[in-house]
């Protein structure tokens, strides 16, 4: 039942259409998830651009190394900052707070409706409870 409710949940906060730029929080908590994105999954188009807005100090953003489509480069925000990115390559973007990443503070952006690197996503080693997060996230994408 807990896994329902959980996955609900993800699915109600992480649905999103396509659509132009958005912003994702970085938060200490939200509902009774403590360290948490606001958005777990986002879909966009290609050229859009996510912002990331520091909310709480002590987050940052970092693209997890094996979790981008190819030819894509690291990015790591610094801690406490807002920050942003526009995407020009379509496929799945895992992302996580650095300092958080065992706590579960991670996410996904999908590009263009491009899933084509999923299996390079499932293949990442996930920390802690991320984990258990990444496997329902990856199940809904």
């Amino acid at each position: 039942m807990k896994i329902l409710i959980t996955l609900f949940f993800i699915l109600f906060v992480s649905h999103s259409a396509f659509a132009a730029d958005q912003t994702i929080e970085m938060l200490n908590k939200l509902a009774k998830e403590n360290m948490v994105f606001s958005k777990k999954i986002v879909k966009i188009d290609i050229g859009d651009t996510i912002f990331w807005k520091s909310t709480k100090p002590g987050h940052n953003v970092e693209f997890i190394k094996g979790g981008v489509p190819t030819g894509v480069g690291k990015f790591r925000s610094a801690l406490s900052k807002d920050t942003e990115y526009k995407f020009e390559v379509p496929g799945i973007y895992a992302y996580w707070c650095t300092p958080h990443k065992g706590m579960g503070m991670i996410g996904f952006i999908v590009v263009g409706n491009d899933t084509s690197n999923l299996d390079d996503v499932k293949k990442i080693k996930y920390q802690g409870k991320a984990k258990k997060i990444a496997e329902v996230l990856i199940s809904s994408l």
